[in-house]
């Protein structure tokens, strides 16, 4: 594993100054819960003797969960028997880009919610997990680790919790005053969209909103996932060839293009992060978006909704049965820092965060849907108000994993569809560059030895489904 580098004292200051902006953007949880106006350390050293603490930095992203893991935190740091004491900062911005950072400027997290696994992987960034794990919690997880997933060389850097699964998140009230139904298509999508904005816009509520500030975070949660709907994998590549396509993405980006042209979506959108969109529906002033199944708790604490709200599933193309399935992408969940003094500690805090007590619980709050048999068994069915359309469906189910580290020249394809979306332009010269420009890099990294790639002219995405 690579090490990370000090750097000059300079980036240390931003480090630190990029974690106060991110930390006071997570708000306040009380007890050892940091938000960025202290700073934490970074990795702790290991205290032993005259009855001190061994401290723990852990880091997360997720604002959803923050008063149930908050609570589980604390009861772990009143009752371990080791006199660990694990302290969460939260930074729901940015948080890649501040886990990079802090690994390059020797400030790492001991435990981290994991993203960028592939990347990450590629850096040095996470402690393998195989020799920390019991034979009983392999077993528990069998079928759960998957290469390129979160296992990578036959390193596992993390387990799963929960899957997420997507649904079309729409305003009750609005569809209900513009005499519309949910829809099923991308046609009724955009016309519904149209309708709302013509009915609302006197009182600031338009049709459709997605965060575009971040590109990579709209179109993940929306196209893509509408794409996997209609048989075709969230990043492009086509199993059936090897090779990456997106020219089946045509009418789902033509469509976000449209909804953009009509004038029905959210002024500002292009400019807004996921909570303050959330916000934003929440006060009822869009009609519909797409999104994860933490969306119910989020309306629960996070932003009480104002307005009477559900989900459904996302459109297809044309309105007729799905081809494909969603995966809900039950892969990751907490990760160890290689760079940890405490990994001992750092293992006994994630052994204690991954029981199936805790876990069950957070199934039980609609905090997450739990894939995983060890847990649903004998779980609650969520009673969180707006979970139960969110529940799997057999159109929510796994894809292979496809190539992973696939960089390539200029943009990435969220980059250039959300250009695309916002501005308009040449969608089919679009497509070819993305087809151009991916495969090109794909072929570079079979040349290199990093992938293997194996075309299944066999392969059918509407078998996927359960």
């Amino acid at each position: 594993m690579k090490k990370g580098m000090k750097r000059s004292l300079t980036l240390l200051a931003a480090v630190t100054l990029a974690f106060g902006i991110a930390g006071c953007a997570g708000g306040n949880y009380g007890g050892s819960a940091n938000t960025g106006n202290e700073p934490a350390a970074g990795t702790a050293t290991e205290t032993k003797g005259n009855g001190e603490k061994t401290k723990l930095v852990y880091w997360t992203y997720q604002r959803h969960d923050a008063e149930y893991i908050k609570a589980k935190i604390d009861e772990f740091n009143a009752t371990n028997e080791d006199n660990i004491e694990v302290e969460m900062t939260m930074m729901a911005e940015n948080y890649p880009q501040s886990l990079d950072l802090a690994f390059t400027s020797g400030q790492a997290p001991d435990v981290f919610a994991t993203q960028r696994p592939d990347e990450f992987y590629a850096k040095g960034y996470f402690e393998p997990l195989n020799d920390y794990m019991t034979d009983e919690m392999k077993a528990n997880y069998e079928g759960f680790i998957l290469e390129g997933g979160n296992q990578f060389e036959n390193n596992i850097i993390s387990l799963p919790n929960v899957g997420n699964t997507i649904r079309l998140i729409y305003n009750v009230d609005m569809f209900e005053k513009a005499g519309l139904q949910p829809p099923k298509s991308l046609d009724e999508m955009v016309a519904a969209a149209k309708k709302i904005t013509e009915i609302g816009k006197a009182d600031g509520i338009y049709g459709w909103s997605l965060p575009y500030k971040s590109p990579s975070s709209a179109l993940s949660r929306s196209a893509a996932k509408i794409a996997e709907m209609n048989s075709y994998h969230r990043s492009g590549f086509d199993f059936k060839t090897a090779k990456y396509d997106f020219s089946g993405w045509k009418p789902i980006i033509e469509a976000f293009r449209q909804m953009s042209a009509d004038g029905s979506v959210l002024p500002g959108s292009e400019a807004l992060d996921m909570d303050p969109m959330r916000a934003q529906f929440s006060e009822g002033k869009i009609g519909m978006y797409i999104s994860y199944s933490t969306e119910p708790g989020v309306y629960n604490s996070q932003f009480p909704a104002k307005i009477r709200w559900d989900a459904t599933l996302v459109p297809t193309i044309d309105g007729g049965e799905p081809q494909g399935t969603v995966d809900p992408a039950a892969i990751t969940w907490l990760s160890m820092s290689s760079e940890s003094k405490n990994k001992e500690a750092a293992w006994k805090f994630m052994s204690y965060m991954y029981q199936d007590e805790i876990l069950r619980g957070y199934h039980e709050a609609g905090l997450g849907i739990s894939v995983l048999p060890h847990v649903l068994e004998g779980a609650k069915e969520p009673s969180v108000p707006g979970i139960k359309n969110f529940l799997p469906t057999k159109y929510d189910a796994a894809w292979p994993i496809a190539p992973t580290g696939i960089t390539p020249e200029g943009k990435t394809w969220d980059e250039e569809f959300v250009k695309y979306i916002l501005v308009g332009g040449d969608l089919d010269q679009v497509v070819s560059d993305l087809n151009a420009s991916y495969n090109a890099a794909l072929d570079k990294a079979v040349a290199d030895g990093k992938v293997k790639v194996t075309a299944d002219p066999s392969f059918d995405p509407k078998a996927l489904q359960k």
